[in-house]
């Protein structure tokens, strides 16, 4: 039997009909198949009283998506739009349709069924495939399910809408067109979930959320087993664990360890400051300092103390104005069954999809409550094997970074994408700073570019990094991400990240550099002395020439070279 073959040929649908959870008569799709996967092991196993299922997990099938186009007479018009300027005008037209008459009942089945607030998300046909993630390419929405009747259904609806408009959005469709797949044939499924937690006044939300991953394909340390795996958890709803945020990375080799220092200033830049929840009397999916939950009701965050929970004091001239963050240093050694839990499901998972996995779950710490909410395959890194890198002199060295490097080389890039850092942030048009990259991406279509920036690419704060969307850098061969301590943008070392499972997936390498730091190398004077293109935007710089980007994951070290013949 080939890798994968038996999660194949699994089928998902029984689970589903069996509990009265099916809605229409076509498929299901890959989150929903992943579930119905994971009940089997579980069932199989001996584990269902251990490790928990959402209560519900309701799918709307891809025949309803049909009858959703044909009813509003969307197909034309839908696959018409074009691809990047008329994203807005995609989920207008979607949010301005009907849903079909099909769904009436199975919407109030799910209204009386489920009282906490809701997830509504994708499950397309083409998602989380052995080969193809389409990881975050998606949406997925949250419902408060508060209010009256009427406000509880149109919520509902309105998050069905958003994920049915996302089967054509910029991303996706890029994400298809660079992997050679014909984007006007999907078909979308939806699955409707309970969410994971409790509710704390107005607010509702898990304890702990994560995304663990079975193997790790890029490693901060050689001491850092591949196999051992990798989980990334945060406090509050799971969004921040899959999204460029600040979560916390564990390498189950070594829980303990952290890449990005140890030092307080090293571990306030890379903790967790706001946690997302969904707030109840405003109805809407939000976010929240913890400072602020703090001062309003401590008791929301009391559980945590020197368990998770720590002041950072991060100006020592002011001792009276701790910052707070969480660091969960004492999470490994006070949730041990956790990490216990985590090591056993991806281990057991792996063997009985043949393949390494990617989950999803939240976790409450009072009483050991551990629930699973999505399983999938995991894109598999490439890894090209040793790589040797030359000395070469200081003026030819334009990047150097020295951790979190995998080894992998792209020779011959004829192309250098820069955002200048210095220029980065000074007014706030960091869109157009975002779309004046994504100008440069599509000019470039076949080349793999080099592309270097400030802070974290992709990130869904501009202060922290360039916005971009997939469809922006999907050309590029190289991510270079730039450390700029004294404009406070740090790389984020963020494996399991929707992000990097892109990396991954489309063999784009990935560099962080840490400037003023030794052994890393951020040429100024190389950027200041060579000529450049401005596009759009003044941030935005685009150099040509010669350039190889040699990554050694053995010694921690990845250079990018100019190696441009003199004269030219």
């Amino acid at each position: 039997m080939n890798y994968g073959d038996f999660y194949r040929s699994f089928d998902p649908v029984p689970f589903y009909e069996e509990r009265g959870w099916l809605i229409g008569d076509g498929r299901i799709g890959g989150k929903s198949k992943g579930l119905s996967f994971a009940h089997h092991i579980l069932e199989k196993n001996g584990l269902l009283e251990d490790v928990h299922l959402p209560k519900y997990s309701f799918v709307i099938t891809t025949s309803v998506f049909d009858e959703f186009m044909e009813y509003n007479n969307l197909w034309e018009r839908l696959m018409n739009l074009r691809a990047h300027s008329d994203a807005p005008e995609l989920y207008k037209i979607c949010a301005a349709a009907h849903l079909p008459p099909s769904l009436d009942e199975p919407l109030e089945k799910i209204l009386d069924l489920i009282e906490d607030p809701i997830s509504v998300r994708s499950s397309s046909t083409l998602e989380d495939d052995v080969n193809l993630s389409f990881a975050g390419k998606y949406a997925t929405r949250f419902s408060s399910n508060a209010g009256t009747r009427g406000e509880r259904r149109a919520e509902l609806e309105s998050a069905i809408k958003t994920v049915y408009a996302s089967t054509y959005n910029p991303a996706a469709r890029e994400y298809k067109r660079k992997h050679g797949i014909q984007w006007g044939g999907e078909r979308m499924a939806v699955l409707i979930q309970p969410i994971e937690g409790r509710r704390y006044g107005n607010m509702f939300y898990p304890e702990l959320a994560g995304a663990a991953f079975s193997k790790v394909f890029r490693r901060p340390s050689p001491r850092i087993r591949k196999e051992d795996g990798v989980v990334r958890i945060c406090f509050g709803l799971g969004t921040r664990t899959v999204d460029r945020a600040y979560a916390r990375t564990f390498y189950l080799t070594n829980p303990n360890l952290r890449p990005e220092g140890t030092k307080p200033h090293e571990i306030v830049t890379h903790s967790q400051e706001h946690y997302d929840y969904v707030d109840i009397e405003h109805r809407k999916f939000t976010s929240q300092h913890i400072a602020v939950t703090i001062k309003v009701a401590p008791t929301y965050l009391q559980w945590f103390d020197d368990n998770a929970f720590h002041w950072i004091h991060t100006d020592p001239s002011n001792m009276n104005a701790p910052r707070p963050v969480f660091t969960f240093s004492e999470l490994p050694s006070r949730c041990p069954k956790l990490f216990t839990r985590l090591k056993m499901l991806l281990s057991l998972f792996e063997k009985e999809l043949q393949l390494p996995v990617d989950m999803e779950f939240a976790y409450e710490v009072s009483d050991d409550r551990f629930t699973l909410v999505q399983l999938r395959p995991l894109s598999v890194y490439d890894d090209k094997g040793r790589v040797e890198i030359p000395d070469t002199p200081r003026e030819k060295t334009i990047l150097r970074g020295d951790r979190m490097v995998a080894n992998g080389r792209l020779e011959g890039a004829r192309h250098i994408v820069f955002v200048d850092p210095d220029i980065y942030g000074k007014q706030a048009d960091f869109a157009d700073v975002a779309r004046a990259v994504g100008e440069i991406n599509d000019r470039l279509d076949g080349e793999r570019y080099i592309l270097v920036g400030p802070g974290r690419w992709g990130s869904s704060n501009p202060l922290l990094g360039v916005p971009v969307r997939y469809n922006e850098l999907s050309n590029s061969g190289c991510l270079v991400e730039l450390g700029i301590p004294q404009k406070g943008m740090a790389p984020e070392l963020s494996y399991g990240t929707h992000f990097f499972l892109d990396l991954d997936g489309d063999n784009i390498l990935y560099l962080p550099v840490f400037d003023g730091e030794k052994n890393n190398i951020y040429n100024r004077e190389w950027f200041e002395s060579h000529p450049w293109q401005t596009i759009s935007h003044p941030a935005v710089r685009h150099y040509e020439g010669c350039f190889d980007v040699l990554l050694d994951g053995d010694s921690e070290t990845g250079v990018v070279i100019d190696k441009t013949p003199e004269g030219k």
